[in-house]
């Protein structure tokens, strides 16, 4: 485990990479964007690592030796000192259900191999700034047993606490402040993943059927708008 900072560096990244080469290449753009970086090659290094040092966001890679990087998503989601830390998945794999399966355990975008530094960069700065944006108001937004506290950037349902990731959160309050319309999903890309309109729509759908699913029944209030997008229904039918 190495690390590499520069003067006045900001948010710390953890890289989880058993590529010397792809490590080099990540920390030398990282660091050079700014970013003060650590880095592990293997699961355990990296979860240890992330309960300690506590980065703003994590690359993963998910071809790891002997830990596989979605049985480290899955650690991490489910250790409350790192459920809500960002993640970044780095596969060699293009096959849409490994970055379905990623998506649905909670991170937050994927890039697949080879990839560009550049574009590596801006992913990790767009989920940064999605995930460190303040609330738009201190007021509380009730639709039917959902109850969201923008102030707190929590979530109950039926006064019970829903667990929700940085991006899950504000998918949710992207439909909720919007009830009643439909909302496309290159709306929801470029509001929710500060993405470009063109690319990877089945991000939203895999988010929003993570959403439902932790909604419970209250996921019904989110309509899937056939050819267009979704909704949320101001309460249910």
């Amino acid at each position: 485990m190495t690390e590499q900072t520069v003067p006045f560096a900001t948010d710390r990244v953890l890289i989880v990479d058993d590529e010397p080469d792809i490590v080099a290449l990540v920390v030398y753009h990282l660091a050079k964007a700014g970013y003060r970086v650590s880095t592990a090659s293997s699961g355990p290094d990296a979860l240890a690592l992330a309960k300690r040092e506590r980065p703003a966001l994590i690359v993963l890679d998910l071809m790891l030796p002997g830990m596989s990087g979605f049985e480290v998503l899955e650690q991490l989601r489910a250790n409350e000192a790192t459920r809500h830390t960002a993640v970044l998945m780095l596969t060699a794999r293009k096959e849409e259900p490994d970055r379905i399966r990623g998506l649905s355990l909670g991170a937050d975008d994927y890039l697949t191999k080879p990839f560009s530094p550049q574009e590596m960069v801006l992913r990790v700065a767009a989920i940064l700034r999605r995930v460190s944006a303040p609330a738009a108001t201190a007021d509380v937004l009730t639709i039917d047993d959902i109850v969201i506290d923008r102030a707190a950037n929590t979530v109950t349902v039926k006064n019970e606490p829903v667990e929700l990731t940085a991006t899950e959160y504000k998918l949710l309050l992207t439909l909720a402040e919007r009830r009643g319309r439909t909302q496309a999903r290159a709306h929801l890309l470029e509001k929710v993943w500060d993405a470009a309109p063109d690319i990877q729509t089945r991000t939203v759908d895999m988010h929003v059927l993570r959403l439902r699913s932790k909604l419970g029944p209250s996921g019904d209030l989110i309509e899937t708008v056939r050819g267009f997008g979704y909704r949320m229904k101001a309460s249910h039918s």
